[in-house]
């Protein structure tokens, strides 16, 4: 059964959000976006930052690594790690719920 954030989550893949919105809605600075971007821990469809798509779930990603940078003071690998095992909870949780667990 798809819950109204699984319609919206769907919606903005399909979509995508560019890199100025991404930066407004998480907060992020351009130049840390492009870092991040350019170290591959942050997936960007497109060529070029101009050109630069994001899907619903890089949002949520991005949130959790600017947050745990700036709460911890971790380095941005470490936050794409914690970003990571963070989804595959989520991931987890979802599955259990499904199997009425």
């Amino acid at each position: 059964m798809n819950t109204p954030e699984d319609a919206l989550q769907g919606w903005l893949d399909d979509l995508g959000v560019d890199a100025d919105t991404l930066c407004r809605l998480t907060a992020v600075s351009p130049r840390w976006l492009a870092e991040r971007v350019a170290e591959g821990l942050i997936d960007a469809e497109g060529a070029a930052p101009a050109a630069w798509r994001f899907r619903a779930t890089t949002l949520r990603r991005v949130r959790c690594m600017a947050r745990i940078e700036r709460h911890f003071d971790a380095v941005p690998e470490l936050a794409a790690l914690v970003a990571d095992l963070e989804a595959e909870i989520d991931r987890l949780r979802a599955r259990l719920r499904r199997a009425g667990l």
